[in-house]
C-alpha cells in the first residue's frame, strides 16, 4: 500500500540501514503499525495501545511511510515532521518509530512485511490496522498476499465498525477469523489469520485535523 521514495544508498550500493535501531530478536511478539500519520493523533495511539495490550505484544513498530499511492501526496507534511510527531505521540519504550520503508526502498506493505520477515527470522509479527483501513483493504496492492504473510489485527474505529465487518477482505477471510477471546493467540497463529478487536471509540481523524489546520493555522495533533 505504502509508497516510498528512492532509498538512500550506502557506498557499496545497497540500501542504507534505517537510523533507528529496531531492537528485534527471535521470539518477540511485534506489532507492525504502518501509515502516513498525516498528522498522527490520539486515535492512532489508541489503536496501537489497544492492540498491544490485547495481543500481549512486546513491541509496536510504527512504520511511517514517505507516501501513499491511494492518497493525495500533495497534502503530506514532510516526512521528518511526521516522524517527530509520531515519536512524541508514541512516547513509550515499547514503541519504535521508523522510516524503514524509505531506507529499504519498499513501495508496498506486503514488500515491507516480507523484508522484515527475511531480516528478522523468528520474530512473531502481526500487522495492526484500524477498522477504517479494513474497509478499503481490498484496494491495497497485494492485499491477499499480505494476509497470507502475517496475522492481522483490526481495531475498531468510529463510523467504520459495522461497514468494515462486511468489507471484501472480511468476507473473503471470514473462515480464518479468530474469536475475540483468542486474540492473544494471534501472534502465534500461522497466517492467514485475523481478529477484530472492539475498542472504545476515539472520535478524531487525520483528515479532520488537516481541515482544522487549514482554517486556523498549524495546531498540535497530539
Amino acid at each position: 500500500m505504502h509508497r516510498a521514495i528512492a532509498p538512500r544508498r550506502s557506498p557499496a550500493g545497497r540500501p542504507a540501514a534505517s537510523r533507528t535501531p529496531l531492537r528485534l530478536g527471535p521470539g518477540l511478539r511485534v506489532g507492525l503499525y504502518g501509515g502516513s500519520f498525516n498528522p498522527p493523533h490520539l486515535g492512532h495511539a489508541h489503536v496501537a495501545d489497544y492492540a498491544r495490550r490485547r495481543l500481549h505484544l512486546d513491541r509496536i513498530l510504527w512504520l511511517v511511510t514517505p507516501g501513499n499511492p491511494l492518497k493525495d501526496e500533495g497534502e503530506l507534511e514532510p516526512l521528518e515532521q511526521r516522524l517527530a510527531d509520531v515519536r512524541a505521540l508514541a512516547g513509550s519504550r515499547d514503541s519504535v518509530v521508523t522510516d524503514l520503508e524509505r531506507h529499504v526502498g519498499s513501495r508496498y506493505t506486503v514488500d515491507t512485511v516480507r523484508w522484515l520477515k527475511a531480516r528478522y527470522p523468528g520474530v512473531r509479527f502481526v500487522w495492526i490496522m484500524g477498522a477504517d483501513n479494513l474497509a478499503g483493504f481490498h484496494r491495497w496492492k497485494g492485499w491477499v498476499d499480505l494476509m497470507r504473510e502475517v496475522p492481522v489485527a483490526v481495531v475498531s474505529r468510529p463510523e467504520m465498525a459495522l461497514r468494515s465487518r462486511f468489507a471484501p477482505a472480511a468476507r473473503r477471510f471470514a473462515p480464518v477469523r479468530l474469536p475475540l477471546e483468542a486474540a492473544a493467540l494471534l501472534p502465534d497463529t500461522a497466517p492467514p489469520a485475523w481478529v477484530y478487536i472492539p475498542a472504545p471509540f476515539r472520535f478524531v481523524s487525520s483528515t479532520a485535523l488537516r481541515k482544522s489546520r487549514l482554517k486556523s493555522g498549524p495546531a498540535r495533533a497530539i
